[in-house]
């Protein structure tokens, strides 16, 4: 049998053209390849928002040297066990003006309902670093802890004073030079200060006019004189101001320690002070429910709103929270974004949200808790 034969010359066909279909297919592909190769390395002026980690107010948290403590620790009063959790969230910016997500990182965050993007300068405003904007946020998360235990210890029951104080003083401010960091403001034209808004409320009704300030500095008592400079809000309001930053320090009848590494911001508060009137209270507060919740506190015990308040409940879904406390602020933003298996309940103060935690613990009905709903907006 002859396989092949040397002497005949096989000579393969043509090859065809290729058409200019295919040939606008390939460069479009190759087109395509670049493009995404430049947008992989081209700035962007966004970051991502996403669900952070989730922390049990009543459990432990890892500390500075990565060893498990309780996340609120009380010292001088008697405490009682609990069970159920009272979780309060976080949420992780991805991006910073530094290094911000590529435009790949960009569109898959999104397309995933669990994630926002967000222009850089809402998160970082212009001329602020990255490290100053932490250095705030720990200040907010302080400060937010102080305002917490105040709330905290006077629902139950603890006499708890507090001074105003000079905390800082904004740039080219009107009371630099005559007034001094830690300097206790305790009137302002003869009228005794209670609180941020009572100062706040004499400087503007003064419409300009000097401002006498009764003041206690290393002991002693002294009166000064502030003039007031006028300054102009973005939404067009004009008002009165001295220029500084106050700080409510207060005089805790207890000690109460709030122990919570790596996390900054004023959003915690009301789950701090529900974490704190928890362990003062016999019984369980939760009836052993894992109620998630976030919002700021006064040390008056008011709500208020928060930001990132969609990913956070994404957050309380994944710790496997069934209820959700909101600040009734923050309804606009739940309204039509409720993950499924999560109910929200609205609360304007420390009170409300009490009432929210123990109608859950007593099997109550449900129904009598305020919701979020719309705000109805007239056609213009």
């Amino acid at each position: 049998m002859v396989l092949f034969d040397e002497k005949v010359t096989v000579t393969p066909p043509p090859r065809r053209p290729m058409s200019r279909a295919a040939l606008a297919g390939i460069w479009a592909l190759v087109v395509a390849l670049v493009v995404l190769l430049v947008l992989t390395f081209l700035p962007t002026a966004y970051v991502i928002q996403q669900p952070g980690p989730v922390y049990n107010t009543l459990g432990t948290a890892q500390n500075a040297d990565g060893e498990d403590v309780p996340l609120i620790t009380i010292d001088g009063a008697e405490t009682y066990a609990t069970d159920g959790s009272l979780d309060l969230l976080t949420v992780q910016v991805v991006g910073n003006p530094q290094r911000t997500p590529s435009w790949l990182e960009l569109a898959g965050a999104w397309f995933d309902r669990t994630r926002a993007v967000l222009p850089l300068e809402s998160v970082f405003p212009a001329g602020q670093t990255t490290e100053e904007r932490r250095t705030q946020s720990t200040t907010l998360m302080v400060n937010s802890q102080q305002d917490a235990t105040a709330a905290a210890l006077t629902e139950a029951g603890f006499d708890v004073p507090s001074d105003i104080v000079v905390y800082e003083f904004s740039p080219d401010s009107a009371s630099e030079g005559v007034l001094q960091v830690d300097d206790m403001i305790l009137a302002a034209n003869g009228t005794p200060i209670e609180g941020v808004d009572d100062l706040r409320r004499i400087i503007n009704d003064g419409e300009g006019d000097d401002v006498g300030l009764t003041i206690l500095r290393d002991g002693e008592e002294e009166t000064v004189s502030v003039s007031p400079t006028e300054t102009v809000a973005e939404d067009g309001t004009t008002s009165w101001v001295i220029g500084v930053v106050l700080q409510r320090r207060f005089d805790f009848p207890i000690d109460v320690e709030i122990q919570l590494n790596n996390v900054g911001g004023p959003s915690a508060g009301m789950m701090f002070a529900l974490g704190i009137v928890d362990l003062l209270s016999p019984g369980d507060l939760t009836g052993g429910e894992d109620v998630a919740g976030t919002g700021t506190i006064t040390a008056d015990g008011v709500v208020g709103p928060i930001g990132g308040i969609r990913q956070k409940m994404w957050g309380a879904v994944g710790a496997g929270a069934e209820w959700f406390l909101a600040p009734q602020a923050n309804c606009d933003e739940v309204v039509g974004h409720v993950p499924d298996g999560l109910r929200v309940f609205a609360v304007e103060d420390l009170d409300d949200a009490l009432t929210a935690v123990e109608t859950l613990a007593e099997g109550g009905d449900l129904d009598t808790l305020p919701t979020c709903t719309a705000t109805a907006t007239a056609a213009g």
